[in-house]
């Protein structure tokens, strides 16, 4: 099998990383149907085909490397290095996989349906504020709602919400190559913010009177069988993982419908549509574009010998969009049979989001509420667009909302 580093393979920079309004489409869409693989200029590979990304997202032989690139970019201590040293995504093997079970229950489909009614109980209160035709979605519903639910997950009171949701976006900046150049200060701040937070707020409250996630930890921590440190960072990766993911891809399932009149329309007239608009959404625009991979072995990825220590950056948002699997991938239809062959929004392998069930949930009682109220979605100005080097979302979104007669 040929070496990765002795194929003659093109080189893109950094910038095809960098992809604001949704230009990585546009660069890497086309480079995806002729090269699985392309160089990344200084940095290491990027998997563009879906059998490549598949193979890399479910090799063993990887790990995140999150920590990794923090180091690169040096910084060996301080809030966020600690943050990211105990992070669910940092982890591997039995620690991983022992970490991930003491959060399933609370993550879980079961408690996904169980917080529906909830769900439904914040959207009616955040869409009642709603009073103007016009508004700017982001801040009005996308970033509050899963910021809510996040608290009643974690246990935490909603009153918290805001705060919550700010730490949220700060830290898994830290993620975000790109972000941490810039923002260290912001990302140090709301990660030393953030743990005292748990530990003086949360922390303090009784086991017995816990609930949610805390439900679950605070017992096992006051028996001495989860070190306090490993239940705060199992707490802060529950809340990086499952606000700013959730609230980037629920404005883009609001830009989308804006800009497809005739697929809202179908939510409209019949709500039945609404899982598979979810699904469509997910893998249309994941707001995971790009899921990175270091090797910890030699990697045969589907023929191709990769040495280890290699970083590979799998780019889901073309392996999303594969026209080998699936029919007239470059078009937004709720409608199309997209076979089973599924998408990779939340990953694949072992690093598979833990949180899927509360993500699907969430965006399908959101499409739900926004479908029942509202006939007509639109722009009402340009949205202004995050990096897609981390979670690619949206800063603004400024919508008219025609409410049904």
């Amino acid at each position: 099998m040929p070496r990765i580093d002795t194929l003659d393979l093109p080189v893109v920079g950094l910038d095809a990383l960098d992809g604001r309004a949704g230009s990585h489409h546009e660069v890497l869409d086309p480079l995806a149907r002729d090269h699985p693989v392309v160089r990344i200029e200084g940095l290491g590979y990027l998997l563009l085909a879906r059998r490549a990304v598949d193979a890399a997202l479910r090799a063993r032989d990887t790990s995140m490397p999150a920590l990794a690139l923090l180091e690169l970019q040096g910084v060996t201590e301080g809030p966020v290095h600690h943050y990211l040293a105990g992070n669910l995504l940092s982890l591997s093997g039995e620690e991983h996989r022992a970490q991930r079970r003491r959060v399933s229950g609370a993550l879980g489909p079961a408690r996904a349906q169980a917080l529906r009614p909830t769900m439904r109980r914040h959207l009616e209160d955040l869409l009642e504020a709603v009073t103007s035709p016009e508004v700017e979605f982001v801040s009005a519903v996308a970033k509050p709602y899963p910021a809510r639910m996040i608290a009643e997950i974690v246990g935490a009171p909603v009153s918290d919400a805001g705060r919550l949701g700010e730490w949220a976006y700060w830290i898994q900046a830290a993620l975000d190559p790109l972000q941490l150049a810039v923002h260290l200060d912001e990302i140090q701040t709301a990660a030393a913010g953030f743990d005292v937070y748990v530990r003086e707020e949360l922390f303090t409250i009784e086991p017995s009177a816990a609930t949610g996630l805390l439900a679950d930890l605070l017992p096992e921590v006051a028996a001495g069988d989860l070190d306090a440190a490993d239940a705060a960072s199992l707490i802060s990766s529950v809340l990086v993982g499952g606000v700013d993911t959730t609230q980037a891809q629920l404005a883009h399932a609001v830009r989308l419908f804006a800009t497809h009149p005739g697929q809202w329309e179908l939510l409209v007239d019949d709500p039945a549509w609404i899982p598979a608009a979810v699904a469509e959404v997910l893998r249309f625009e994941p707001i995971t574009p790009f899921t990175a991979r270091l090797t910890t072995a030699e990697l045969d990825l589907d023929g191709i010998t990769v040495p280890q220590g290699t970083l590979l950056i799998a780019c889901t948002a073309t392996a999303n969009r594969d026209p080998g699997t699936y029919d007239r991938p470059e078009v937004f239809d709720i409608t199309a049979d997209r076979g089973d062959a599924g998408h990779f929004t939340f990953g694949a392998g072992a690093h598979f989001c833990i949180g899927h069930a509360l993500a699907r949930a969430e965006l399908e009682e959101a499409l739900s509420a926004l479908a029942h109220r509202f006939a007509h979605i639109e722009l009402a100005g340009e949205p202004v667009f995050d990096t897609p080097s981390g979670v690619y979302g949206l800063l603004e979104l400024p919508v008219r909302l025609h409410p049904r007669r």
